[in-house]
């Protein structure tokens, strides 16, 4: 099941391969035998595209330019909300088109220019609504650590590929968490880049009113800066080292929303870091958030909005109950006043007032760990966002406002279980996030990939 690719990092295979130590064919076998062991107990993927991935393995081999391609025979996942030519994008629902699209999206162009070899689509919750990877259509995502758990959502099959080394990178896309919330869940770093570093495709999903961005999940900082890097199509993004200077870390655990708790282990976990954090020099302090209670209001009215958007033009039958009452509610805030484009001029204001005082803010990603499978399962829309407000309330701000954030290993639970802590940083802050995750993953190690034994012994 193991080969001598499988887990090695992105950066290691494509090294490998520029330098004719191994074929991308080589590396991709590996690979497909992995997935073909685990996944039937994981569920991370929706679609193998087997053969065709292998016909464009053999033709990278011939590609002249094969030594300058940063991603040279990396076998990557990607989210099935974003075209990938030749499939299907199912979106996790029924609902959606059986047809293959025609052409890539442009994160997925880029990652195949690069040198990517696109394994197949990951699954997903229906139209990416849930912090859970749980569809009617296409069944359970499992979390790598933890069978009985949730390796998050809405990139939870990206997380659960990447955290089983299936592959060592996958494509994802956050429009309240769904980059973060998987990392913190499944152990690993991942980036939602702030507004206009990926472009957004300007096809298929919406926007939720500008909020989403795609970004990479990965088990290192080097391997999560190349694929940024090769997302945004330049910047200085790669081989990122330690911070040259003192930060001043801004840490709270005062959640964004009233009457949430935030686990014992999970504020240890960032307590730890900004202790280590200190230790390393940076100016650390804990400090009231730039958030406030009231800016969940604009936040979740944008992803009604955007679930009413995604639903239009589906067959609303073949859509879950969930969604549909979601989709009711956003085409009722919609015909009361117009879709808003981008936050409120005042929240907005205080994020960037915050900023001016501190370089990075540092939180917990959620406030708990991982859901157990089926925790909502047919459970209606109230009182899924009830609990889905306690349990995941840090994450969106930093969707409302457009700017960037990373999830960070921050240890595991008593029982085991991954706990992440949040980077934050002002527009443009992408490449210090990377720097100080880069400079804690020097201080607090953490486990690449899950133990999975859970995963590799028989049903």
């Amino acid at each position: 099941m193991a080969g001598r690719y499988v887990g090695e990092t992105a950066v290691g295979i494509a090294a490998a391969v520029r330098s004719g130590r191994v074929t991308p064919t080589e590396v991709l076998e590996e690979h497909l035998e992995r997935i073909v062991a685990l996944d039937g107990r994981l569920g991370a993927f929706q679609l193998l595209r087997t053969e065709e991935v292998r016909a464009e393995a053999r033709a990278l081999e011939g590609r002249d330019d094969l030594a300058e391609l940063p991603l040279a025979g990396v076998p990557v996942a990607i989210k099935d909300n974003v075209d990938l030519a030749g499939c299907p994008t199912r979106n996790g629902s029924a609902a959606t088109g059986e047809a293959p699209v025609a052409a890539d999206a442009e994160p997925v162009r880029r990652l195949r220019a690069a040198g990517a070899l696109l394994v197949g689509k990951t699954t997903v919750p229906e139209l990416g609504l849930w912090p859970f990877t749980e569809s009617e259509a296409f069944g359970v995502a499992r979390n790598p650590w933890s069978l009985d758990h949730t390796p998050g959502g809405s990139s939870g099959g990206s997380a659960a590929a990447v955290a089983s080394a299936m592959t060592p990178v996958a494509l994802a896309a956050d429009g309240g968490g769904s980059v973060r919330m998987p990392a913190s869940n499944c152990g690993l770093v991942g980036i939602k880049p702030g507004r206009g570093v990926v472009p957004f495709p300007s096809n298929g999903v919406s926007t939720w009113g500008r909020m989403s961005e795609f970004g990479p999940l990965a088990t290192t900082v080097a391997d999560l800066g190349l694929a940024l890097e090769v997302l945004a199509g330049g910047g200085a993004y790669r081989a990122v080292a330690p911070p040259e200077r003192p930060l001043r870390v801004g840490v709270t655990a005062k959640p964004p929303a009233a009457g949430v708790k935030v686990d014992p282990e999970v504020r240890a976990a960032m307590e730890a870091t900004a202790e280590a954090l200190a230790g390393a020099g940076h100016r650390v302090e804990h400090t009231g958030p730039p958030w406030r209670n009231g800016d969940a209001a604009p936040f979740l009215r944008r992803v009604f909005h955007g679930c009413a958007e995604d639903a239009d033009g589906l067959p609303s039958g073949s859509l879950e109950r969930r969604t549909r009452a979601e989709a009711r509610v956003g085409r009722l805030l919609g015909r009361a006043r117009p879709a808003p484009d981008g936050p409120p001029a005042k929240v907005l204001a205080r994020f960037q007032a915050w900023f001016e005082d501190h370089d990075v803010l540092l939180s917990p990603t959620l406030a708990q760990p991982p859901l157990r499978v089926g925790a909502y399962r047919d459970k209606g829309l109230a009182r899924t966002l009830l609990g889905l407000t306690a349990y995941m309330p840090f994450t969106p701000p930093f969707n409302l406002v457009g700017f960037p954030a990373a999830s960070v290993p921050a240890g595991t639970t008593t029982h085991g279980l991954p706990v992440g802590v949040q980077l934050a940083a002002a527009p443009g802050g992408e490449a210090l996030l990377l720097s100080l995750a880069r400079q804690l993953e020097t201080l607090r190690p953490w486990p690449r990939h899950a133990p999975l034994a859970a995963v590799a012994a028989p049903p």
